[in-house]
């Protein structure tokens, strides 16, 4: 049985442009038996899996990785139990590969149908999260894509056990040979890779800017940044501010380095002063270090003298950690201005009551996802029905949002005719 390793970053390429060329037309059962079928892998070879992570984490600490990073770095049972059910979940999804977008007869007696078709072969770029190296095998591959993995080298040793685990098991079940493959995590096989244009056909990393910019500078392969995400919660005059405290701890405090956490808290000043203390109390009971505005200190009472006061480099930051900005605005037009200047274009929410306002948030906000009345950690494939997601795209061509299977599709035309010629 071959493991998920090839020599060199143009033999594993390679091998995923052949094997993608029949997982194009394998049916939905040989795939979703496929998926099965790692789920129980992963699950018999628990312990297995959990040694290698605790590898990982053991070199993390003594490499000084902040509290974060190992949050996303961790194994445990609980976590491996939901990779396996997400990848039950992948597999009890439709699968889009020949799905007709839209079709008809045309006048001239042509029949023109639009289906969806998998991309071919996509790479998957991501730092420190080994989860991803199941969920983004799982898309691909119900897809009808090949997928070329290249993790960090902080989970090197989790990446590989579970992408051999991946491969053994996919190929028992009936899937070709270089469906999966794994590199490491050299910046020279990065550079490589995103010029391996005649078996690539997409690159999607998972990362924060400094990977985005090594890929940008080098990238002859089309890429979907899955990209950082500095989101806002905004508290209207119109919220309910029970409801208001609620939802924005838990987008800051549920799991604080991820990239659909909250960063900056936005108030409406009409009910900044009967909401800032109790939610910054909340915020600060919590662990979370506040840096906040003049008028939100202010308001705070005794509290502000447990803030930092906020800069101008608070409103651009991805913390991702238990820190967050405060910010006191002017109505919901000079939150939607501030999100406009700062945000990175992944989720955005508003708490409030007023259908005017919600509208006004809804149609400003320019952002992969925007929610009323919800948190910001809704933004995950699993949460929207999806299975599971790749990564959430802040672009806007060629997908948006979260990355699931109907977005590892291209599309081709059918046209059939009977004898039919251009005059």
């Amino acid at each position: 049985m071959s493991t998920a390793t090839a020599s060199t970053v143009a033999d594993t390429c390679a091998a995923a442009k052949t094997a993608a060329r029949t997982l194009a037309s394998m049916p939905s059962s040989t795939k979703d038996a496929a998926l099965e079928a790692i789920a129980q892998e992963l699950l018999s070879r628990e312990e297995e899996i959990l040694q290698a992570n605790a590898e990982d984490m053991r070199a993390g600490r003594e490499a000084g990785l902040s509290e974060a990073l190992l949050d996303r770095l961790m194994l445990d049972r609980q976590r491996l139990g939901g990779i396996a059910a997400a990848l039950r979940d992948v597999a009890a999804l439709h699968d889009p590969v020949g799905e007709v977008v839209e079709g008809g007869r045309l006048a001239n007696g042509l029949s023109v149908r639009k289906v969806r078709v998998p991309l071919g072969v996509v790479a998957v770029v991501y730092e420190a999260r080994p989860n991803v190296t199941i969920d983004a095998t799982a898309l691909c591959l119900k897809s009808g894509n090949a997928i070329v993995l290249r993790g960090s080298s902080t989970a090197s040793s989790s990446n590989a056990v579970l992408a051999a685990i991946a491969s053994q098991a996919a190929q028992r079940a009936g899937l070709p040979a270089g469906c999966i493959g794994l590199l490491g995590g050299g910046r020279e096989e990065l550079a490589e890779l995103a010029t391996q244009t005649e078996t690539v056909d997409l690159i999607i990393p998972r990362g924060g800017e400094g990977l985005k910019k090594a890929l940008s500078e080098v990238a002859t392969v089309p890429v979907i940044y899955a990209a950082s995400g500095n989101c806002h919660v905004y508290v209207d005059r119109g919220a309910e501010l029970q409801m208001a405290r609620a939802i924005v701890l838990n987008a800051k405090v549920q799991r604080p380095g991820v990239c659909n956490a909250a960063e900056t808290l936005l108030v409406d000043e009409a009910v900044a002063e009967r909401y800032l203390p109790p939610i910054a109390e909340d915020l600060l009971a919590a662990g979370v270090s506040l840096h906040v505005d003049e008028a939100g200190r202010a308001l705070a009472g005794s509290l502000a003298e447990r803030m930092a006061p906020a800069s101008e480099e608070d409103w651009a930051t991805e913390y991702l950690e238990m820190t967050m900005a405060v910010r006191v605005v002017d109505g919901v037009q000079e939150a939607i201005e501030h999100i406009s200047r700062y945000g990175s274009g992944h989720s955005e929410a508003i708490v409030t009551g007023d259908l005017a306002a919600a509208r006004a948030f809804q149609v400003g906000v320019d952002a992969a996802c925007v929610y009323v009345n919800a948190s910001t950690r809704f933004t995950d494939g699993g949460e929207l029905g999806m299975g599971a997601e790749i990564g959430n795209s802040t672009q806007k061509l060629h997908a948006r949002g979260p990355i699931g299977l109907r977005e590892l599709c291209a599309v081709k035309y059918l046209v059939e005719g009977d004898g039919h010629i251009r005059g």
